[in-house]
């Protein structure tokens, strides 16, 4: 896979705002496992290997347990996640996967449940945003870190 330009070089000016609504959404009052939780499950949607590569090291940095960030994936059968994360990975879900769902009213009434009208807007926001990272990371094929060396296979 061949990387492509640098946005942050690019167009630093484009992506300020962007960069401006991250710490917003990071100063947000809404959980900091929750919101590394909802950047996750996006960008496994999305297929964002940068992006996982960064959550999951922030998450584990954090205190989030291996099992959770394993499990992510398939949260809808563990029993790990709150009945709150729960509605926010549901969320979402029905918002990454938009033109498939278009945000069913169950989704959106479950979060309800669990979220203020001010942090289902924050939600919403985080989830935005996280998608539009995921797709200048995966747009212009930004490379995670090979934390890795790749082992040389046997003859």
């Amino acid at each position: 896979m061949n990387k492509r330009l640098n946005p942050y070089t690019a167009a630093p000016e484009a992506v300020k705002p962007l960069l401006a609504l991250e710490e917003s959404i990071k100063n947000s009052g809404l959980e900091y496992s929750l919101i590394e939780l909802v950047k996750m499950r996006a960008s496994q949607i999305n297929g964002c290997a940068f992006c996982l590569h960064m959550h999951s090291a922030d998450a584990r940095k954090a205190g989030e347990s291996e099992a959770r960030l394993y499990l992510l994936n398939a949260w809808h059968e563990s029993a790990l996640y709150t009945p709150r994360e729960r509605a926010a990975l549901a969320w979402t879900e029905a918002l990454t996967l938009l033109p498939q769902t278009h945000a069913p009213d169950v989704d959106y009434e479950e979060a309800m449940r669990h979220f203020s009208e001010e942090e289902m807007v924050k939600l919403t926001l985080l989830i935005g945003t996280i998608n539009t990272w995921n797709r200048i990371a995966v747009g212009f094929r930004s490379h995670h870190p090979n934390d890795r060396a790749p082992k040389a296979v046997a003859a």
